[in-house]
């Protein structure tokens, strides 16, 4: 893995981890939870498209009409599927548990990379791995204490939302192989959000022109939707989605700090420990990739 990649996907997930702030606000204003998805989706495909107009105009034009394939894939099957599903596991348990099960993200892109993009599972991998599901289960605060909020239900639902996840990194792999980062993201969130727009209720249009909204709606858009997708897009273009998975669950210790030092929320000793961990995951990758980089023949 090159710096370029790393440093991508690092900001990408810091980026994505700045989500809760802009959530939470558009929830006080009286939107739900899929409706911000919407928002979400929405403002960053106008954000995308009015750029590409104005930039980039000609890789707004599909080769084919059959590469639709792959944005319906991270745009629909991706964004819109992972989000419901993590939405139904915070209702039918705890939002502990279905971020915990969300971030079984990393296994579901190794073991669909091993197979589809023939990635090595190396130990480090494996290390990584293991690491990175005991720090983020530290990070949320799951315990075992937690074992009786937890119904089958909850548990398919959280692994639906760990595996839609994971489907955004392998369907853009494929994806990259003919359009660049920018195009992938554009026309991931105009799909999705013209998905999603027969379930926006009419009733809250007048909502969406105050002030407010429009501020958190495009900052939502913009920042942790649109650059955020686009540079871990890019990142991915220079690494194995394996890797870049893993290195992706720095996103829950940037929300937790945001819980933190924005919102005073409590913080403990083992969700400290969970941060080590991921941390120390991230960079058993990075440095794993240098020493094997170097051990290549010049």
């Amino acid at each position: 893995m090159n710096r370029k990649a790393f440093i991508c996907i690092i900001l990408g997930a810091i980026l994505w981890g700045t989500i809760s702030w802009y959530v939470k606000n558009l929830y006080a204003l009286g939107f739900t939870a899929m409706e911000v998805v919407l928002i979400r989706a929405l403002t960053s495909s106008i954000i995308l498209v009015v750029m590409m107009c104005f930039y980039s105009r000609k890789e707004l034009k599909l080769h084919k009409w059959t590469d639709l394939k792959y944005f319906i894939g991270t745009g629909v099957i991706s964004i819109i599927f992972f989000n419901y599903s993590l939405f139904k596991a915070m209702e039918l348990s705890t939002i502990p548990i279905a971020s915990a099960l969300l971030y079984t993200a990393p296994a579901f892109v190794t073991i669909l990379s091993l197979f589809l993009f023939q990635e090595k599972l190396t130990k480090h991998k494996l290390i990584a791995l293991v690491i990175t599901l005991i720090g983020i289960c530290f990070v949320v605060g799951l315990s075992p204490f937690e074992i009786s909020s937890v119904t089958p239900m909850s548990i398919l639902f959280g692994l639906g939302a760990g595996f839609g996840y994971a489907l955004y990194s392998i369907f853009s792999k494929f994806a990259l192989q003919t359009y660049s980062s920018l195009t992938i993201t554009t026309y991931t969130f105009l799909i999705a959000s013209l998905t999603l727009l027969p379930f926006f209720s009419i009733e809250k249009l007048p909502l969406l022109l105050q002030k407010e909204v429009l501020f958190y709606g495009f900052g939502l858009g913009l920042f942790p939707t649109a650059v955020a997708y686009m540079i871990y897009t890019i990142g991915l273009q220079y690494t194995e989605a394996s890797k870049a998975s893993i290195l992706t669950t720095i996103e829950p210790v940037v929300a937790t700090l945001i819980g933190i030092f924005i919102f005073q929320e409590p913080f403990s000793f083992i969700q400290m420990v969970g941060m080590i961990c991921i941390l120390s995951a991230v960079i058993l990758i990075h440095y794993s990739s240098i020493e094997k980089t170097e051990r290549l023949p010049q």
